[in-house]
This record gives structure tokens, C-alpha cells and sequence, in this order.
């Protein structure tokens, strides 16, 4: 009996760039590991806006992402390999980190709109002020202790990542801003990836603040009080990233250093601006813009905390790779907007 004719067919190995160690020391290597080509391949060094900083040559095999961009070093936020294998990007991009500590965080106690709450307001970093034009700012930036030193300690190398959640009312998919908030990024990961979200709900909706204007939806707390953590504090970090819908940012108490896994999503740029250098946004949802507004039209049971009748569940969360970016262009997804026939609510806040 002869044997079937067996018609080859050709099998590529996807193309990858994969850290091969988690750190690297200031001076030392970067080594990564390039593999799925056929012979070489080009890579790009890209900044927070997918511009362009540097390009190279590179074949299958371990390399040193340092040796190729000595530019690399001077980073001040993280920055993005991508592989260009005959002219288009393959892969998610690799992400190397600048291991700097913040800057010095500076704060106030100011009143809330009430004329009689206080609450402790994030006023500058380092020796930098956030409002330059408050002379009650300035006037305490006077007293303000020398900053702490912020030495370069190395570098982290990970895997560009995005995190699904799989709800009750649709799926939401966020991709995240390393550039902006490395270690609130890398946390949100950690606990997407290890189970922790799964189960979790959405225990606060406010679908518009006291001026009508569309607010938040918060979950990621396992007890589903409002009160529940991972058991860790995070340290806030002068994200850039405005708060606008489908942006995703992180719940804290009054002190700033106290966000662990709660996080709130953000229902328009008109309700949240006023967070901007107050919390930390860290990244942006590229699909679901429907799933967000199935939860913020929820019926609410208790105005006052925003709690829901029916809370939706995040059934599921999980990584996945994130698409190759396009140098000039960034990534092939687009951030969500709010659509147009959803208009702000106009009853008061909840």
C-alpha cells in the first residue's frame, strides 16, 4: 500500500519579541529574545504617541534591546518595541520601563463644593505645582522640603498587554498606558490575569454628578462593599492620561497612596475632568462603549452610594496580547467614544 502524498505547507511561527529577563540594571544588558522570522527583520523604538525614536536591524535570537537603542537609556516613561517584518508591524510590542521612583507628592487640604467637607488635595509633584496660577499653592510651595532623589535603578521589560473583562452586560476590553502609569498598569495586569476580578461587581454607579453631567461606574472590589481591597496600597502616580469616557482609572480613599484594585471608569470628559491629577488614570477602553452604558443605566437602589438593584458581574477577566502598533499611527484600534445619541443625563447626582 503506498502512503499518501503528504503536500507541504508553510508553517510560520508567529513573530514575537518576548523579554528574557523581567529587569535589567541601569548599565547592564537589556536582553530580549526575537523568534518567528524568516531572516531579519527591523525594529522600532516608539514613544507614548507611537512617534518614531530609532530603528534597527535584528534577526531571530537573543539581543540586546540597549546595544540596538542606546537611546534607550535616556527614557524618562516607558517606550515600545515593536518588529516590522516586511514593512508591517508583527506582534504585540515590547514594553521596557524606566525603573524611577515618582516625585515627591505634595498636597493640601482643601473644602469640598459643600463649603464644609475637606478632603486632601494633590496640589504638585516634586517641585513642580499642578495649578500655577493658585497663590495659596505657591504660597506653600515655598515651605516645601527638598524633593527626594529619583535615580534611574534600571529598567522592566514586559509583553504589551491588554485586559479583557467578560460582564454580565458585554464585554470590555482596556488597553493600557505604561507610559503614563507603569506600576498602576502592571497591577491592574497582575490582578486581571491571576483571577482576582473574576466574580467581582459593579457596586457604584453614578450616572451623572450634582451637575448632570455623565460621571462614573466602580467595581473591582472582591467583597462588594466598597470597602474591600487586595490587601495592598499602590502609590498614586502623576498620570497625564485625561479622564474621559471609556478611560479607566483607579478608586482610592482620601489619602492618595490608597488604591489597591478598585477601579471606575469614566462616563464623560465634562463629569471627570476635575480628576485629572487626582487619581490615576491608566488606560482606555477599545471596545464596549455599549457594555459601559448598559451598567451606568443600571437602576440604582441606594442613591446615596450609587448602589445598584441588580449589580452586573465581571464574570471573567483575563490578558491578551496587545496588537502590533504602527509607528506614526500607534495602535489599529481606536479608543471608544460616547455616541452621539447618548446624551447626558439630566437628573441630578445620584
Amino acid at each position: 500500500m503506498t502512503a499518501p502524498l503528504l503536500v507541504a505547507t508553510a508553517a510560520f511561527a508567529a513573530t514575537e519579541l518576548l523579554p528574557k529577563v523581567p529587569f535589567a540594571k541601569p548599565d547592564a544588558a537589556i536582553p530580549a529574545v526575537l523568534s518567528g522570522i524568516d531572516a531579519t527583520c527591523e525594529l522600532v523604538l516608539l514613544d507614548r504617541d507611537a512617534k518614531e525614536l530609532a530603528r534597527a536591524t535584528a534577526t531571530n535570537g537573543e539581543l540586546d534591546l540597549a546595544a540596538l537603542f542606546p537611546s534607550i537609556r535616556a527614557a524618562e516613561r516607558a517606550v515600545r518595541v515593536q518588529a516590522i517584518v516586511g514593512g508591517a508591524p508583527e506582534g504585540a510590542p515590547l514594553i521596557v520601563v524606566p525603573l524611577v521612583s515618582r516625585p515627591t507628592i505634595r498636597t493640601a487640604q482643601d473644602t469640598r463644593p459643600d463649603g464644609k467637607t475637606k478632603f486632601t488635595r494633590i496640589i504638585g509633584w516634586g517641585s513642580k505645582l499642578l495649578d500655577t496660577t493658585s497663590e495659596a499653592h505657591a504660597t506653600l510651595a515655598k515651605e516645601w522640603p527638598n524633593a527626594d532623589p529619583t535615580p534611574l535603578s534600571g529598567f522592566r521589560i514586559e509583553r504589551d498587554r491588554d485586559v479583557i473583562f467578560e460582564t454580565s452586560a458585554g464585554r470590555l476590553r482596556f488597553a493600557l498606558c505604561p507610559d503614563e502609569a507603569p506600576n498602576t498598569a502592571r497591577n491592574f495586569v497582575d490582578l486581571a490575569a491571576s483571577g482576582f476580578y473574576d466574580g467581582t461587581m459593579v457596586h457604584r454607579i453614578v450616572p451623572a454628578d450634582r451637575h448632570g453631567v455623565p460621571f462614573v461606574v466602580q467595581g473591582g472590589d472582591p467583597t462588594g462593599s466598597g470597602d474591600g481591597g487586595p490587601g495592598y496600597d499602590i502609590a498614586l502616580e502623576p498620570s497625564r492620561l485625561p479622564h474621559d469616557f471609556g478611560v479607566i482609572s483607579m478608586a482610592r480613599n482620601d489619602w492618595p497612596d490608597s488604591a489597591g484594585s478598585q477601579w471606575f471608569v469614566a462616563l464623560s470628559r465634562e463629569g471627570t475632568a476635575r480628576l485629572d491629577g487626582q487619581y490615576c488614570a491608566f488606560g482606555y477602553a477599545v471596545e464596549g462603549a455599549d457594555t459601559i452604558l448598559r451598567i451606568a443605566a443600571g437602576a440604582i437602589a441606594d442613591p446615596a452610594t450609587g448602589r445598584p438593584m441588580k449589580p452586573e458581574v465581571v464574570t471573567r477577566a483575563f490578558t491578551i496580547d496587545a496588537p502590533p502598533w504602527t509607528p506614526g499611527k500607534g495602535r489599529p484600534d481606536a479608543r471608544v467614544t460616547r455616541p452621539a445619541a447618548q446624551s447626558a443625563p439630566t437628573e441630578a447626582d445620584r
